[in-house]
């Protein structure tokens, strides 16, 4: 596992959520690459074998469902002890919904504000003790462009993400006093397995891919660790003056 030109976070012990998969991972092998210790936490088991048997000892895999309170707590608690403490923590896991409000199922809509916005609040909640004991540290939320100027028949991931940068602000003012930064990225379309299963096989995809690609600037879809080195600068000490920020990374697509 390598990524390109790191910060330093020799001896920073980290949590992220999604870690197993596209941004996550690719934050995670920044963060060890620049010498942290890891604990990374996904529902997808065979993901997490995968990235643990790469990355060495320094990476703790947790199976957890961010949606479980109860495991979640206790998923929290092993990284914790496991690390020795905790001074950041990434919430990138996520999940999509592609409906029209006419056809939404209470169901789905229940499960994605779940995971995309509850489950990043509970994160927040069974960390900040953590952090506070750390005397300090960094919480950078996943968002989307898409929380930013919404797309037609997403409306509740739409919604998902734009409440969880009203979240992450209210939060960096809470914690302020605690020496806690909270910070939002927000990418545009990256090619990442969650990415790539909403798109058509074929040429009906490429069709796609090429419809997409036109709403940006850069006129192209990033690559996960481009959206990772965001999220390590906001982890780092040389973002050291900026809490409460919603940065897009998304290729000129909100201009915002």
């Amino acid at each position: 596992m390598k990524a390109e030109a790191n910060l330093d976070f020799t001896g920073r012990r980290f949590l992220v959520t999604g870690g197993a998969n596209g941004i996550g991972r690719a934050t995670i092998v920044r963060f060890l690459s620049g010498g942290a210790s890891v604990a990374c936490l996904d529902n997808n088991a065979a993901a997490l074998e995968a990235i643990a048997s790469k990355a060495g000892e320094r990476l703790l895999p947790i199976h957890v469902d961010v949606t479980d309170t109860a495991t979640l707590d206790a998923a929290v608690e092993k990284a914790a002890e496991t690390l020795g403490g905790l001074d950041g923590v990434v919430n990138a896991a996520g999940v999509d919904l592609q409906a029209g409000v006419e056809t939404m199922e209470d169901a789905a809509w229940e499960r994605l504000i779940a995971v995309n916005l509850t489950g990043p609040m509970k994160v927040c909640r069974a960390a900040v003790a953590h952090l506070r004991q750390a005397g300090g540290g960094t919480i950078v939320n996943l968002s989307s462009g898409a929380g930013l100027r919404p797309l037609e028949n997403r409306s509740a991931y739409s919604a998902s993400k734009a409440g969880l940068q009203m979240f992450s602000k209210a939060l960096a003012l809470e914690l302020s006093g605690s020496d806690i930064r909270v910070n939002v990225v927000c990418p545009g379309a990256v090619d990442t397995p969650l990415f790539r299963s909403g798109i058509s096989g074929g040429e009906e995809g490429e069709k796609e891919l090429q419809s997409i690609r036109a709403r940006y600037a850069l006129a192209r879809i990033a690559e996960p660790d481009e959206i990772a080195a965001g999220v390590a600068w906001l982890s780092s000490p040389e973002s050291s003056y900026v809490t409460g920020v919603i940065l897009a990374i998304d290729g000129g697509r909100t201009f915002h």
